[in-house]
């Protein structure tokens, strides 16, 4: 289906014409920049004695650098922009590394529900890294508040309490580094136990951390794992670029979009992109992206992939088509990763992935109903 005759059905069933203005889509970079952590016992000394004055009530630190509320997506425009992580430290095997790679060092704190988290994950269970970083799973629910952890005593399926800091909600973990931090506090976030510290929070260096920086800790089944091996580097880059831009983030450019415009121009443009991803593995001489190997597109890619008839096609609007009726490839594509590969179905929460979104995302969806369809999540390889 063309981008022509998609934007004739919208515009017939909105009784008016689009009008499309020209727009530019940029992916958001990050580039390497000094950390913005003082020494960990510094910081960790400012947060107890500030804890200790002001009591376990953390709405009294400022945690937007405007009165934004944590849950508002959109800017004035309508249109979603994502921040840009703030902590960038790198796990490094180098002589002299700040953080060297250590067995039970780190700890990576992440969300079930969160496409971004649910890509460390996979890497890890790829990686044979179960042993070496440990995991807490957040409370599905994001509130005012931003990620919390469940309590001791709620029936949360597959998350619980912070046992490292005590953290009732995730942003005490970014205060704990930084009183003054001003940015959203995102999942996932790779904590350092030793030195009490944040070393990152992009979830796109995290997983390059872990393809090569530990091979020293683990089994030698898993050392020749490399996921963004050097003859692949550069088809990596150039599809995740656009991949990113268009589908892993499109989705919530349409879904956070509060205006008719907004909504429609990325919509149409996400459409367009899983067009693209339809054609790319009809043509490949493999299961995966680039052929026979598993690749880092694969990974970015999926947790998108499986969220979508789930979650986006009713919740973002994202209805044009549907992965396990339109794109048969993509479809053949994401049952293998999920049924085939322990990695991507084990760290796959259908329970936390909806209860998330729709009970979350008040905005959106004011009377928190999770719908019950489609049924089931993921159907199986036979269909």
């Amino acid at each position: 289906m063309s981008r022509s005759s998609i934007s004739r059905a919208i515009s017939h069933s909105l009784r008016g014409p689009l009008k499309f203005k020209k727009s530019s889509f940029h992916r958001i970079y990050s580039p390497a920049t000094s950390s913005i952590l003082s020494t960990a016992t510094t910081n960790a000394t400012r947060f107890s004695d500030r804890f200790k004055r002001r009591g376990s009530d953390f709405t009294q630190f400022r945690t937007m650098s405007t009165d934004t509320k944590i849950t508002a997506w959109a800017s004035k425009d309508g249109e979603f922009r994502r921040q840009v992580s703030s902590f960038r430290d790198q796990i490094s095997s180098a002589p002299d590394a700040q953080f060297p790679p250590e067995k039970g060092r780190y700890h990576l704190y992440v969300s079930y529900a969160c496409p971004w988290a649910t890509r460390t994950l996979i890497v890890r269970q790829l990686k044979g890294l179960e042993d070496i970083i440990s995991v807490s799973v957040v409370h599905w629910h994001l509130g005012e508040k931003g990620w919390r952890f469940a309590e001791v005593d709620e029936k949360i399926t597959d998350a619980g309490p912070d046992d490292l800091i005590g953290a009732k909600f995730l942003r005490e973990v970014y205060f704990s580094v930084n009183p003054d931090y001003t940015g959203r506090f995102t999942v996932p976030v790779l904590w350092d136990k030793k030195l009490k510290t944040i070393v990152n929070n992009e979830s796109s260096e995290i997983i390059r951390m872990l393809y090569t920086e530990f091979d020293g800790l683990i089994a030698n089944e898993f050392k020749n794992l490399n996921f963004y091996a050097p003859e692949y580097a550069k088809q990596i880059d150039e599809m995740n670029d656009w991949i990113y831009d268009t589908i892993n983030n499109g989705v919530y450019k349409s879904g956070f979009a509060t205006t008719q415009d907004a909504y429609e121009r990325n919509v149409l443009r996400l459409f367009e992109a899983l067009d693209r991803v339809e054609d790319i593995l009809k043509n490949s001489d493999g299961p995966y992206l680039l052929g026979k190997t598993l690749t880092e597109a694969d990974i970015r890619l999926f947790p998108t992939i499986i969220r979508f008839d789930p979650v986006y096609v009713q919740h973002f609007k994202c209805n044009i088509k549907m992965i396990r009726h339109d794109y048969p490839v993509i479809h053949k594509w994401m049952q293998h990763l999920y049924w085939d590969i322990p990695a991507f179905k084990d760290t796959c929460n259908f329970e936390h992935i909806k209860k998330h979104y729709t009970k979350s995302h008040t905005q959106i969806n004011p009377l928190s109903i999770t719908p019950v369809g489609p049924v089931p999540d993921i159907l199986p390889k036979s269909e």
